[in-house]
């Protein structure tokens, strides 16, 4: 039997000073009869009784991996083709254009900014993954509405609902991975899903590919694309309804034993699971980090261009010289080279326990990319050109490890969706700018949008390094803070651990909790 049992720890010992039940130190935190401690307490209690082996650990984590990513992928596949599926439609009779368009491409994330807090405090008081799969349901409704009109009105209003329904979908991602996975398993199983940004890519392309041939005069072809998505989507929420988990606690397709092994898994990294109490003090927390500002605006660094190249990547390739079928089957390398850039920066992440290096391998060719596009606008060299479009892609790799970066730097469940949900919204506010840094008074080159897309990532650079900088700082601190307390309670290592085991399910943040360690 894989599973050994233990009994229960003894928290001091009579020669040993036992932690304080009021201790002067704000940063010691007592967790003696706390009412407010993770759910996963009702499972496994403050402290660890139950040991599992590594091949236990090895064959449960296997089976995670074929629930969990898939599930996220096929979620953040069909989020990410639903979202861009009005780039496709822009060359396929599309019928707003011009400033209009820019507006509707707009809606979208006006719709997601104003709805990120509410859907994050809604779905804290929920089950998440019931939440998601039904908002999922809703915009696969919501797009095959797309279908059914032409006006400028309705489009406005549709794509709005559309960013509202799609809001939650990264902040209940990275919330649900950071409750199944250690930390250095997050970074990757986070690129499984954020993957699927490139794949759309190349998926989207060739679908709308094949729809460019179709000649009857029944139905628009770019109403197609909305029906076939939106279908899609439909079929996806269903699935995340039944078989996705909402925590550890309450994960159906895992037996007592196996939800018990998860939560001990995860117990060493002190980032618990879920409360479902909004906690004023958490959110304080959040607002006054410095990391949490550092975060949003790295976010925003990294969103702005994505507002501006989701909407437009197409169109820059079509006024490279090609028709709008060449442009559909040659806008898909470029997916191809970004989720090949979020694999290996998902690997290095998680190999190498580092959050902010792989975003500067990320940023590098794009900022490269942008310096061609701009640089050779008036070169003719149209393959070179090309080249540059695809280096450009690569960028959106870096939010897949700022999202790594929140599951794995934030504890306290209320924190964990208060910067969560500043990350979105950054994200949000970025794609509406982003939106408009392409104006068409500037076509056909844009060169002011290459410009601005070059000079935000060349900052997002020395923000990476700056966070990277705070957080090794803080884990100095933070281990030259847990030896003083070692020698003013008399702990041995093993006291230590055990102390270490005891805070991990009690629903404190990252600064409250000594034994928490930030990744860099």
């Amino acid at each position: 039997m894989v599973i050994q049992k233990s009994g229960s720890v003894d928290t001091g010992h009579d020669t040993k000073e036992p932690i304080d039940e009021k201790p002067a130190d704000a940063e010691i935190v007592s967790v003696m009869g706390s009412e407010n401690g993770d759910e996963a307490l009702e499972l496994v209690g403050k402290e660890r009784t139950q040991q599992f082996s590594e091949e236990y650990n090895r064959r449960l984590r296997r089976k995670l991996d074929f629930i969990i990513p898939p599930l996220c992928a096929a979620v953040y596949f069909t989020q990410f083709l639903d979202k861009t599926s009005l780039n496709y439609a822009s060359i396929m009779g599309f019928p707003i254009t011009g400033q209009q368009y820019n507006l509707v491409s707009l809606a979208f994330y006006v719709g997601f900014l104003i709805w990120e807090f509410p859907t994050v405090y809604i779905s804290q008081k929920l089950r998440v993954a019931k939440y998601l799969g039904c908002n999922v349901v809703v915009w696969g409704i919501i797009l095959m509405l797309q279908a059914s009109t032409s006006s400028f009105s309705a489009f406005f209003a549709l794509r709005f609902l559309l960013g509202m329904c799609e809001c939650c979908v990264a902040p209940t991602l990275i919330l649900i991975i950071s409750m199944f996975y250690k930390k250095d398993e997050q970074g990757v199983r986070v690129a499984y899903f954020y993957v699927m940004n490139g794949l759309t890519q190349v998926f989207g392309g060739f679908v709308a590919y094949g729809i460019s041939f179709y000649s009857g005069k029944a139905i628009a072809p770019y109403k197609i694309v909305y029906l076939l998505l939106g279908g899609l989507a439909i079929l996806v929420g269903i699935a995340v309804i039944l078989w996705l988990p909402d925590s550890p606690v309450h994960a159906r397709l895992l037996s007592k034993e196996e939800r018990i092994a998860v939560l001990e898994r995860v117990r060493e990294d002190q980032s618990g699971t879920t409360n479902k109490r909004w906690k004023k003090d958490q959110i304080i927390e959040a607002v006054t980090d410095i990391r949490t500002w550092l975060i949003v605006l790295s976010t925003m660094m990294t969103s702005i261009p994505n507002g501006a190249l989701s909407n437009f990547s197409n169109i820059i390739i079509k006024n490279l010289g090609y028709s709008s079928r060449q442009t559909l089957i040659l806008s898909t390398p470029a997916g191809g080279i970004a989720a090949v850039m979020t694999l290996f920066c998902g690997w290095y992440s998680d190999r190498f326990m580092s959050r902010m290096v792989p975003i500067v391998f990320a940023l590098v060719p794009t900022i490269v990319g942008a310096a061609m596009l701009i640089g050779l606008n008036d070169s003719g060299q149209k393959g070179v050109l090309l080249f540059a479009v695809y280096l450009i892609g690569t960028f959106g790799s870096a939010l897949s490890t700022i999202y790594a970066y929140n599951a794995s730097n934030t504890s306290g469940h209320t924190k964990k969706n208060t910067i969560n949900g500043m990350t979105l919204v950054s994200f949000g506010l970025g794609n509406i700018i982003g939106t408009e840094i392409f104006q068409p008074k500037d076509a056909p080159n844009y060169i002011p949008g290459k410009i601005a897309i070059l000079v935000l990532l060349t900052v997002q650079l020395f923000l990476c390094y700056l966070l990277r900088g705070i957080n090794l700082h803080m884990n100095k601190q933070r281990k030259a803070r847990l030896e003083e307390e070692k020698a003013r309670h008399g702990w041995t290592d093993e006291d230590v651990q055990k102390e270490r085991e005891r805070h991990a399910f009690m629903d404190l943040t990252d600064k409250q909790n000594l034994f928490f360690v930030y990744t860099t």
